[in-house]
């Protein structure tokens, strides 16, 4: 059987999001009294965060 060789790494990539995540937290952590509140308003300040909210819960908006 003949492997293909991976082009694409979906632990680095995750690894990448949550570090530009974490960096956002450090620059904005003074503006939100929990880590859960910032991971919120991020969600809602993203059109495809709301987007995403909209089709996942479509009877429950951000925050409700």
């Amino acid at each position: 059987m003949v492997t293909k060789k991976k082009t694409f790494d979906c632990v680095e990539m995750k690894r990448h999001a949550q570090k530009a995540i974490e960096a956002e937290w450090q620059r904005r952590r003074g503006e939100f009294a929990s880590y859960g509140e910032f991971l919120e308003a991020t969600l809602k300040e993203s059109e495809w965060g709301r987007q995403m909210w909209g089709r996942l819960h479509r009877d429950v908006p951000p925050g409700g």
